[in-house]
């Protein structure tokens, strides 16, 4: 693989988008029924959008915990590729297909994802968070951090997915805060995900070890299996103040959007809750596409 095909799989910038609210939907009043079945949480390695439509350990790895989860009433993502000022959930009932990159072969761009979209649990969400005010959004649709993954855990698009944005005008702190208000989708059928990536350095990507497998620089490690540890040891804290942990943690999280996610998946997360690490390697020195299930 070439330095130029390597940009082309994972250069791609978060699209920034400043939604407006649909008046029309506040009026809505429908409501998910709570169920006896408290649903998992999931943090996604998303990676490259070429994970969309190829065949790797990584989406097979999609696919596997897929099985193991029961099918969700509704989906709500986190992805790191919707950062707004404010906090927006897509709110229409037939979200498209949003290609945001570019470079990419011919084949990823005819991709859709046609799930339907939920006003009903967006509106269950603007009433229930009360952080902030929550608008309703109808341009959006379902990013890359969204789509490419959840296709693989129902490839036949035939659960509801909306997406909230990330406020990137907040900390860490806000954002854990935020979701703790979600924790009641949990027992409403709602499948939440977080997509992003725990390490994600573009900058320093290692081309001398393109075909390396698993292999990390000696930081990106150290931020790693920090991280991890912190997870199932259950120190949220220390994740959330992420800006002090040093030089390993700020190389590998040089900037906030795909971390963040990672902080909305671990708020959701219980003393009670099973923890289950899931493709657990890193990708040309600065990346790793590291995944969790919780619950």
């Amino acid at each position: 693989m070439t330095r130029s095909d390597f940009l082309k799989l994972i250069c791609v910038s978060p699209l920034s988008y400043y939604a407006m609210k649909l008046n029309s939907l506040n009026t809505l009043s429908n409501h998910l029924p709570t169920v006896s079945e408290t649903m998992p949480v999931l943090f996604l390695g998303h990676g490259s959008p070429m994970n969309a439509i190829e065949e790797n350990e990584f989406v097979r790895g999609f696919r596997e915990i897929g099985k193991t989860i029961p099918k969700p009433k509704v989906i709500l993502v986190i992805s790191a590729h919707w950062e707004t000022k404010g906090t927006y959930v897509t709110a229409m009932e037939h979200p498209r297909t949003i290609h945001d990159f570019g470079g990419f072969p011919k084949a990823l761009f005819d991709v859709q994802y046609p799930a339907p979209g939920s006003p009903a649990l967006a509106n269950e969400i603007k009433n229930t968070i009360q952080t902030t005010s929550v608008g309703l959004d109808d341009k959006w649709g379902l990013d890359h951090g969204a789509w490419t993954v959840v296709k693989h855990l129902y490839p036949q698009a035939d659960v509801p997915v909306i997406q909230m944005s990330i406020d990137d005008s907040k900390d860490a702190s806000y954002h854990y805060q935020l979701s703790k208000e979600l924790s009641v989708l949990r027992n409403k059928g709602v499948l939440i995900i977080g997509s992003g990536n725990i390490v994600h350095n573009l900058s320093m990507i290692a081309w001398d070890k393109l075909q390396v497998e698993n292999y990390a620089y000696d930081w990106a490690i150290e931020a790693s299996n920090k991280i991890k540890s912190y997870i199932q040891s259950h120190k949220h804290k220390a994740l959330i103040d992420y800006k002090k942990q040093g030089k390993a943690f700020d190389l590998s999280i040089p900037s906030p959007e795909h971390y963040i996610p990672l902080i909305y998946t671990l708020a959701l997360q219980t003393e009670k809750d099973t923890l289950q690490l899931f493709n657990d390697k890193a990708m040309a020195g600065s990346l790793t596409m590291t995944s969790l299930k919780i619950g």
